[in-house]
């Protein structure tokens, strides 16, 4: 996977994401990270990047002659110019909000495009030009797109083989089948008094598959009961939701052969 993002502040992007799990991918090779400084395009004697909005108001609006010619040196870079254009990002709260479904699907690409826009946002014509995608990472207003870039890249990467040292991890941490990961503990077993559930240190590998299920079940029905109602349950979960929940049904249910 290669990312590139559009920004003007470069160095907070690479300082955030060249540390950790994602930075020994990108040390490996298997991801790439280029930073693009919007500056660098500018035509503007004073290295500008804004003016005021048309039509007046607050703020000032990030201009689009600097924002078209950056993408378009990043086309060139990736060799992908005229109809085969990259898939560019604009985070944005008015976009699509950002999930574990959109990050694996979003992890199939060879190149994404991150856009971070500033001030009260970009001039709209170079927005129709370029971006392919308008994404938010929830309800709420940021300062830059910079931080919603980083964690879109963070999770994006956790889907793609060989950046986790455990790719099964990916596979049963929260949301990847709808539910929310089950509890976890390590070493001792008794910690003030208290003590690991005795599944955990039985051996028997069905049971305490069958427990962390029931456990991720019961977690997300308490913290967040709108993934519940939308996850799939099978018999044997809802043998444990009829007793355990007092639930009789659920939306969606698949009867295992």
């Amino acid at each position: 996977m290669n990312y590139y993002v559009m920004t003007l502040f470069p160095e907070m992007i690479e300082q955030g994401l060249h540390t950790s799990v994602i930075g020994r991918a990108i040390g490996k090779g298997i991801l790439s990270l280029h930073c693009e400084n919007i500056r660098d395009y500018t035509k503007e004697k004073h290295g500008h990047v804004d003016d005021y909005p048309y039509g007046g108001g607050a703020g000032m609006v990030m201009q689009a002659q600097p924002v078209y010619d950056c993408y378009q040196n990043i086309c060139e870079k990736i060799g992908e110019t005229g109809t085969g254009k990259p898939r560019v990002i604009y985070l944005t709260p008015q976009g699509k909000t950002f999930d574990q479904t959109m990050s694996r699907e979003l992890a199939q690409e060879e190149n994404l495009v991150f856009l971070c826009g500033h001030y009260e946002g970009i001039d709209e014509r170079v927005l129709e030009m370029i971006v392919t995608d308008y994404v938010s990472i929830g309800d709420y207003v940021l300062t830059g797109g910079e931080l919603p870039a980083m964690v879109m890249i963070d999770s994006i990467s956790r889907n793609i083989p060989g950046v986790l040292n455990n790719d099964i991890s990916a596979e049963t941490e929260s949301f990847s089948d709808g539910l929310l990961e089950y509890p976890q503990y390590t070493r001792p077993e008794e910690f003030m008094g208290q003590r690991v559930p005795d599944v955990l240190l039985s051996g028997h590998h069905a049971n305490i598959e069958r427990w962390r299920r029931n456990q991720s079940i019961l977690r997300t029905y308490e913290r967040r009961p709108d993934l519940f109602e939308e996850a799939v349950y099978d018999k044997k979960d809802m043998k444990f939701i009829r007793e355990e929940l007092g639930i009789q049904r659920v939306k969606h249910y698949i009867e295992k052969k």
